[in-house]
């Protein structure tokens, strides 16, 4: 049974959590092998975005406006031959506030959902929508809370790219598992191999269906494509 979200953001405000990180510096250096993936639709919604406890506040348009940038900026470096869709909803967050003793300073979290839809198909890859957790990167300011060291935009870019980084793990590990873009699989090992590092922040649970041609499904499920216009 999926832990209802403001349960789950206040066990992170709770805890300080220590976890391995996937690095999402990497936009230097050459994509890796996610077949024919080419991006077409990048749709960030949230309809229900629920803010944490203890949380700075923060505009939904400025989330949908940060994690939609991180994603552009991660995945037009695939040119593959097909294009995919991503539906994306922000489900929640806590942004870490200043002024909170380190010892009990918290980590700043995103949750998300994700479905991914092929477009030459005109269809769902994952039936069920998909739910990636994301923390912050622990460097050497962020062991210090980043609450007292980020402002509140540094603090949504952050989370956004790890997002879109562990959003990439996660395709390539279906992608590796089942297929969804092709391509040789020899290729698609330097993503794969980064999964057991990111696990513990990376969670994935079946959730309830999109409703196709919906603009979001009564669990804030971002948009069908087809819905969605070029403009």
């Amino acid at each position: 049974m999926k832990m209802p979200i403001l349960r789950l953001l206040c066990l992170f405000f709770a805890t300080s959590l220590l976890v391995a990180c996937t690095n999402p510096n990497d936009l230097d250096k050459d994509p890796d092998n996610l077949g024919d993936f080419h991006l077409g639709h990048n749709v960030v919604v949230a309809p229900n975005i629920t803010k944490g406890p203890g949380s700075r506040p923060a505009e939904t348009e400025d989330w949908i406006a940060s994690l939609k940038g991180a994603i552009d900026e991660r995945y037009s470096r695939y040119d593959g031959d097909k294009l995919y869709h991503l539906g994306i909803s922000i489900e929640g967050y806590v942004l870490a506030v200043p002024g909170v003793p380190i010892v009990a300073s918290p980590k700043s979290v995103l949750i998300f959902k994700v479905t991914v839809w092929d477009d030459e198909a005109s269809k769902k890859l994952n039936e069920t929508p998909h739910q990636i957790t994301v923390l912050e990167t622990h460097d050497g300011d962020v062991l210090l809370g980043s609450g007292l060291t980020q402002t509140a935009e540094e603090q949504m870019e952050n989370l956004s790219r790890n997002a879109a980084k562990l959003l990439e793990v996660w395709l390539a590990q279906q992608n590796f598992e089942h297929e969804w873009f092709g391509g040789d699989k020899a290729g698609q090992t330097t993503l794969v191999g980064t999964a057991p590092d990111a696990t513990s922040e990376i969670e994935v649970t079946p959730l309830a269906p999109v409703g196709a041609g919906t603009e979001a499904a009564n669990d804030g499920t971002a948009v069908a494509p087809e819905a969605v216009s070029d403009s």
